[in-house]
């Protein structure tokens, strides 16, 4: 790893930027696997119908979600979007940030978000900071889902929250939820009692009475198109990882310059992943703040477990990945497991120096910081770092500057005759080391995909190449082609014989 070039400032809190060079470890695939897409589509549904857009684009209306813990906001979101987007369990508060997601309702494109429970009780005291994001959500809406649970009936939770609604009464629509059947017997009178009309009865679980509750949304919502709008797709995908307490969602607010999750030392605060799209220079992107990564043994209950896979999925249909790192605390085995995910995903990835003001002030240098990490981060040597501070907001817009020269990267197709010339170059310099008194040969090869950058080569016999050989040809791949920031994905493939090679005399 090695110290940018650029020229640095001489200002004590200029942060400076670092982009190592180096190989990762490459594998032989199987000879029937098949690349990747090359542009990674979302998963989960969040980016909606991703489509070019013909014109300038246009804001969907704010559908948010608003209750006391546990009457049902999430799994409305999931059925409203028909996808499992936040986290549901019985368990209350295990939404605390705002989870949006762009889904077509009453035939518009919508933005519905979910929030956290108003009164949430909270053993990690974050009940004012999920009360905060609530009212965000509130203030930003064109609708309101005001949502109760029609068999406990009205309690002063929704009293506390039908206050907190008021000065937005003109935008409320009050959901009675859980009323699976005719049977379920509710008290309509008390619930009107809250000061917003006879509620609407809908079951999130069962997917029952949508359709009224769409009809419902149609007359609700602001004059806009009556088809749905195709959102033009991001320029970039970023997912932001690390451990807990990294300061990732501090990451995420100064980047996109809005207090959108909740920042707390409490470690594990965020526990969705949450997809926020912004737009920075013209270029529309979108960020994914995930859960902290937390060691599998100290994962406990099925919240934490789906927040961690959920992590590991954002990593996935992301184009970059920023893993965050403390660098005011040591490297630990947690750490180098988030390399190797991302590693084995091959991903570019952007090294995020996170808390560097604590390290300047006690006299850390960037280079003896950049040896260290050579030695506990063997895995991403060729991954840029960025040196930040988050909660200051330095040097974040390099971070970005980083992450598009990465996608550009991942992005680019060489010609198979470049390609060629670097592999014989590669070749003559070294040869397979002979194995049962044969040595492997490399007939040709060429790029078949991006995102990562994939090559197929083609051989005698895969069995010849072993591991530290494909290594060292993605090292010439990195050197000679536009790829030194990334991983690089190599297929090696035996070349059938003729077939008159292969008749017998």
């Amino acid at each position: 790893m090695h110290e940018n070039d650029e020229p640095q400032s001489e200002a004590p809190d200029e942060l400076p930027g670092a982009a190592p060079e180096g190989a990762a470890p490459e594998g032989a695939a199987p000879e029937d696997a098949a690349p990747a897409d090359a542009t990674p589509a979302s998963e989960d549904g969040s980016e909606g119908e991703a489509a070019a857009a013909a014109g300038p684009e246009v804001r969907p209306p704010i559908v948010a979600i608003v209750g006391r813990p546990n009457v049902g906001k999430s799994t409305l979101l999931n059925s409203l979007v028909g996808s499992r987007i936040a986290i549901v369990e019985e368990t209350p508060g295990v939404t605390r940030d705002r989870v949006g997601v762009l889904c077509t309702l009453a035939e518009r494109t919508c933005e519905v978000v979910d929030t956290g429970g108003v009164g949430i009780v909270d053993m990690q005291g974050l009940d004012e900071h999920v009360e905060s994001q609530v009212a965000s959500a509130v203030e930003s809406a064109d609708v309101v889902l005001f949502v109760v649970d029609s068999r406990e009936g009205r309690t002063p939770l929704d009293e506390r929250v039908a206050k907190l609604l008021r000065p937005h009464s003109d935008k409320v629509l009050l959901l009675a939820n859980k009323v699976e059947t005719d049977r379920v017997e509710w008290n309509v009178g008390d619930l009107m009692r809250l000061g917003y009309g006879e509620p609407m009865r809908i079951s999130a679980k069962e997917r029952l009475f949508l359709d009224d509750l769409e009809e419902k949304l149609a007359e609700m919502l602001p004059e806009g198109p009556t088809t749905p709008l195709r959102m033009a797709p991001p320029a970039m995908r970023l997912a932001v990882v690390g451990r807990v307490n990294a300061g990732k969602s501090t990451l995420v607010n100064s980047m996109i310059q809005a207090d959108r999750m909740i920042v707390s030392e409490v470690p594990g605060t965020t526990r969705d992943s949450v997809d926020i799209r912004f737009e920075r220079d013209g270029k529309h992107l979108t960020i994914i703040d995930t859960a902290g990564i937390r060691k599998e043994r100290t994962v406990s209950g099925s919240v934490e477990f789906y927040a961690q896979r959920r992590a590991e999925k954002a990593m996935r249909r992301s184009d970059v990945t920023l893993f965050v790192i403390d660098a005011s605390s040591d490297i630990a085995r947690l750490d180098r497991q988030i390399a190797s995910y991302a590693a084995e995903q091959y991903q570019p990835i952007v090294i995020v120096a996170n808390k560097w003001d604590i390290c300047a002030e006690a006299g850390v240098s960037t280079k003896d910081f950049l040896s260290y990490l050579e030695e506990h981060l063997p895995l991403l040597p060729y991954a840029p770092i960025v040196f930040t501070s988050s909660l200051k907001s330095r040097n974040l817009e390099k971070v970005l500057a980083v992450a598009f020269s990465l996608f550009e990267q991942a992005s680019t197709r060489v010609g198979t005759a470049e390609v060629n010339k670097v592999v014989e170059r590669a070749y003559a310099l070294r040869k397979p080391r002979p194995r049962q008194g044969r040595i492997g040969r490399i007939y040709y090869g060429s790029q078949v995909d991006i995102c990562p950058p994939t090559f197929t080569l083609f051989v005698n016999d895969r069995y010849l190449f072993k591991p530290d050989y494909i290594r060292f040809l993605g090292n010439r791949f990195r050197e000679d082609l536009p790829f030194s920031e990334i991983p690089i994905r190599i297929w090696l493939k035996a070349r059938e014989r003729s077939p008159s090679k292969n008749l017998k005399n």
